[in-house]
């Protein structure tokens, strides 16, 4: 359970829990949370939440506050109980638009802040969306085709694709930092590790309703009607601060989508450098580079 709150007693209803949506770009976090807003127990507005980025902007700020940190000398316990009580008030306030049990927060950030994560929801659950290297590459450069006239957030237009994959699969780069987090994971504790589902794209668009009856077990939240058929949308998400090249949108109905090509070069690379991711999600494909059309 999450800290109590002020306005929260024990025997009263407990308030709604995070459900953190997180993972790799391009990987079909949007059509999760899209699905995951299907079950009675889950409320999702479908978009990208700023909480995480919030947190930690004011993690920033108050740690760089004179007045508080004099407050921690003279009496730590006190003043960081404080800081313990006001991120739990102001997470429990964001969560409480809805009386459902679990609310989506979906941000890329959450997969860095796992440690500042468990600390004020000690049994958080975290699903966390991958998808197959090539593919991810191969869906940015596609919308890329259709914008070229607009560069990217971190200025990668003028490269070529073997360029621009090479800076977006860097630690530091769109793909690149997210799989870095996601590598560190193994290093987290058993007991975190265990509150970690991994939802692999391919999986979830290839057999949804088998995808959503294992997670929502995995949740322990009872089955409920799917037809991938038939799915209500969501409003448009802005896509403007990503300059319209990773857009979020969803549709009525779930369809796979056709497979990218990627050239010879790259998928090799991408064989070579990342096997090990390869190996826990596509075992299929590890040390097999596939054959795309260049």
């Amino acid at each position: 359970m999450p800290p109590l709150t002020a306005d929260h007693q024990p025997g009263a209803t407990p308030p709604p829990r995070l459900l953190y949506v997180t993972g790799l770009p391009r990987a079909g976090s949007t059509l999760l949370c899209q699905l995951l807003g299907l079950h009675p127990a889950i409320h999702s507005t479908g978009h990208s939440s700023p909480l995480c980025q919030i947190l930690t902007q004011l993690r920033h700020q108050w740690s760089d506050n004179e007045f508080l940190l004099a407050q921690l000398d003279g009496d730590f316990e006190r003043a960081y109980a404080r800081l313990t009580r006001a991120w739990a008030g102001f997470v429990a306030g964001w969560a409480a638009e809805t009386e459902r049990p679990w609310v989506v927060d979906k941000h890329r950030g959450w997969l860095a802040q796992i440690e500042t994560v468990q600390s004020f929801d000690p049994e958080f659950r975290m699903l966390v969306c991958v998808r197959e290297l090539g593919q991810i590459l191969g869906s940015i450069e596609a919308q890329h085709a259709r914008t070229r006239l607009l560069d990217f957030p971190d200025h990668l237009a003028h490269l070529s694709p073997y360029a621009r994959a090479d800076r977006l699969l860097a630690a530091d780069g769109l793909i690149g930092a997210p799989l870095k987090a996601i590598e560190a994971l193994q290093d987290c504790p058993d007991d975190w590790q265990r509150r970690l589902y991994y939802v692999v794209f391919e999986h979830l668009v290839a057999a949804p309703v088998a995808a959503l009856a294992d997670l929502h077990r995995w949740l322990g939240l009872a089955p409920t009607p799917l037809d991938p058929a038939d799915l209500p949308v969501y409003p448009h998400e802005s896509d403007s601060h990503y300059r319209c090249k990773y857009p979020h949108r969803t549709f009525p109905r779930i369809q796979p989508p056709a497979p990218h090509p990627v050239p010879t070069r790259i998928a090799a690379d991408l064989q070579r450098h990342f096997n090990d991711y390869y190996q826990t999600f596509y075992p299929g494909l590890a040390d097999a580079p596939q054959e795309h059309p260049g």
